[in-house]
Formats: C-alpha cells, sequence, structure tokens
C-alpha cells in the first residue's frame, strides 16, 4: 500500500520538476530536483531485504551518494566526481549479489559502447587540446561500464535496466554537454536517471524475493 503511493509521488514529483520548474532560482530547482530523490531512498528503506541487508544499505548510500551529486552537478566537476563514487558504489552492490557471468551478447555491446564513446567524447575533446578532461572522461567510461557489466551479473534485471538507463543518462548529458545540442536533452536525462534510481531501489525487494524463492524450493 505505502510502496505504491511513494511511488506515485515519486512520479509526480519528478513531473514537477522536469517539465514545470524553471531554471531560476537556482534553490527552487536543486530543492524541486532532490525531493524525488529523498522518496526514492525512502521507496528503497521500506523495500524488504531478509538475508540481503548489506545489499540494501549500499544501494541506499548510492542512492545518497546521487542525490548529493544532484545539486553538486551545478558546480560540475565536483558533481562529476560525486556521481563517479556514487557508480562505484552501485559496482559494490551488485558485486555482492553476483551470481552468474555476463551474457556474451552484453559483453560485447557494452565494449563497443565504450569504444564508441571514448572515440567519440573523450576523442572530441583532445583533439581540442583537453587533455586532462579527455582522460577524465575515458576515467567515467571505465567506471559506468564496469556499473553496467556487474549489473548483468547479478541476474536481476531491474538492477540490469536501472544501469542501462543511468547509463543512457550519463551519455546523453556528455553528448549534450561536448559534442551536439541533444533535443529535449534535460527531459532525456532526467527521465532516464530517476527511472534507474528507481529500479536500482526496487532491485533490493526483487532480490529479496528471489532469494526467498529459492529458499522455499
Amino acid at each position: 500500500m505505502w510502496n505504491k503511493i511513494i511511488s506515485i509521488f515519486i512520479a509526480v514529483m519528478a513531473i514537477i520538476y522536469i517539465f514545470f520548474i524553471p531554471d531560476d532560482p537556482v534553490i527552487t530547482k536543486i530543492t524541486f530536483k532532490l525531493i524525488p530523490m529523498l522518496l526514492i531512498i525512502l521507496y528503497a528503506l521500506m523495500q524488504s531485504a531478509g538475508e540481503s541487508k548489506k545489499y540494501k544499505i549500499l544501494i541506499m548510500t548510492g542512492l545518497f551518494i546521487c542525490m548529493l551529486a544532484d545539486g553538486l552537478i551545478y558546480w560540475f566537476i565536483v558533481g562529476l566526481i560525486t556521481f563517479l563514487i556514487g557508480h562505484i558504489w552501485y559496482i559494490v552492490a551488485f558485486r555482492h549479489i553476483k551470481t552468474s557471468t555476463i551474457p556474451k551478447w552484453a559483453a560485447i555491446l557494452l565494449i563497443c559502447y565504450g569504444i564508441g564513446m571514448a572515440f567519440w567524447i573523450a576523442g572530441t575533446l583532445w583533439t581540442k587540446g583537453d587533455f586532462v578532461l579527455a582522460a577524465a572522461v575515458i576515467l567515467y567510461i571505465i567506471v559506468i561500464l564496469s556499473m553496467g557489466w556487474n549489473a548483468f551479473q547479478t541476474a536481476n534485471k531491474f538492477a540490469i535496466i536501472g544501469a542501462i538507463l543511468f547509463m543512457i543518462s550519463d551519455s546523453v548529458l556528455a553528448i549534450n554537454r561536448f559534442i551536439i545540442d541533444v533535443p529535449f536533452s534535460d527531459v532525456l536525462i532526467m527521465i532516464s536517471y530517476y527511472g534507474a534510481q528507481f529500479l536500482f531501489a526496487y532491485s533490493i525487494h526483487a532480490h529479496y524475493s528471489a532469494t526467498r524463492k529459492n529458499l522455499l524450493k
């Protein structure tokens, strides 16, 4: 009951932020941006964890770090570093519930994505003489690829879809900032981002349910 109510509030507040909150004043923009994440953290807190309490704690910590990054992204480098830490935290969480190897098709797609993004974004920055930023982009790509890779190894479809959405959000953000203006970039970035965080939160319950089902067998 309460999970459904909070889910509705998350969706409503995300829609309000994405479509109705103006860019100025910035403090109002940041405040409304953080509200959906606070609700997602509350949603994660309410999920049953069973024997996977550590996974729940790790996911909630990742959500909190990403929420901090949401506000800090207005100071781009600081926000980028904070998001990087958030990705690393999710990697640790996914490794905690790792159950299988990554499917070959997923591994190939992730590797191709990483190489393509590195050549396109980091390569463009390198040709412009932004060598430090190009190196930082490559590092970030490696980390988000690792996050996606480890998500696939959980066999938790909600963690996997969440990781893909997070990668899409980061990719649109990077392309829009460094390469070309992406139409409706803010909408694309935030819908995929909030979707990713919500699915990470729900993956706690999904993992608990799958574990409980296996134990009953």
